[in-house]
């Protein structure tokens, strides 16, 4: 019998016999997420829209992004209509939320930041 360190059986009469194992999706939860290259883009879209872009790795409601950045979820939609109007940021209903997510725009307009964020700290570093 093949046993894995996350999956741990369980056996408790008179119980049936159970099998526990931690939920999917935890595993980085409480970790922050590196920002480097992105606070080029503050003096362009301010703080919180710079945020909330970075946080926009897979789509998400505002209450989701609202208990992510410490922003309310009112600061959070308002926050996220001029970059959907800039066309970098989608929105779609799934059931009753609307999820909102990057675009290619946006994931560009990130890319580009950190090369320059890196290219400059290049620069700056005495040789």
């Amino acid at each position: 019998m093949v046993r894995s360190k996350q999956i741990t059986p369980q056996v408790s009469p008179p119980d049936s016999p159970q099998l526990a194992y931690p939920a999917r999706g935890t595993g980085t939860l409480w970790e922050t997420r590196p920002t480097t290259g992105t606070h080029a883009l503050i003096p362009v879209l301010g703080r919180s829209r710079t945020l909330l872009l970075t946080e926009l790795e897979s789509p998400a409601s505002t209450t989701e992004l609202a208990h992510r950045t410490g922003l309310s979820p009112a600061g959070v939609s308002q926050n996220l209509t001029a970059p959907r109007d800039a066309g970098l940021v989608s929105a779609h209903r799934a059931g009753r939320a609307v999820l909102y997510a990057r675009t290619g725009a946006a994931e560009s307009l990130l890319d580009a930041a950190s090369l320059t964020c890196s290219t400059s700290r290049r620069r700056d570093r005495p040789e």
